[in-house]
């Protein structure tokens, strides 16, 4: 599986929650955040279904953009690499840092709490 780059991540994100959409719909996501040309994301989605992280079915006179890639996997294979660059493969070392760095409540250290009691647990 190809690496998506930030901007493919993006599109992803916007595919992996729609399910499936035409480049407009992913455009009109897209713009919503930062500006950027219809043919820009219609060449970057191009790309994408040729580099195999999308794929597309004809749908009337356009295609319907989906991926073709699993959200979860992915995701997975990128915090990996991150942890593996960025922190010599130690999780811990992300967690404390991503706590030391950030603000937390106390709802969410709670919720860490809990995870961590069903992790010990199993």
């Amino acid at each position: 599986m190809p690496n998506p780059t930030q901007a493919e991540l993006e599109i992803l994100n916007i595919l992996w929650q729609s399910g499936e959409s035409r480049v407009q719909e992913v455009h009109t996501h897209l713009s919503q955040q930062r500006d950027i040309g219809y043919t820009t994301t219609l060449k970057a989605m191009q790309v994408m279904a040729q580099k195999g992280l999308l794929d597309r079915r004809l749908d009337g006179r356009s295609h319907v953009y989906f991926p073709a890639i699993q959200e979860r996997a992915t995701k997975n294979k990128l915090l990996s690499r991150f942890i593996d660059n960025t922190f010599g493969g130690s999780s811990s070392q992300l967690v404390v840092q991503v706590l030391g760095n950030a603000k937390v409540s106390k709802e969410e250290l709670d919720e860490i709490r809990a995870y961590l009691n069903q992790i010990e647990d199993e």
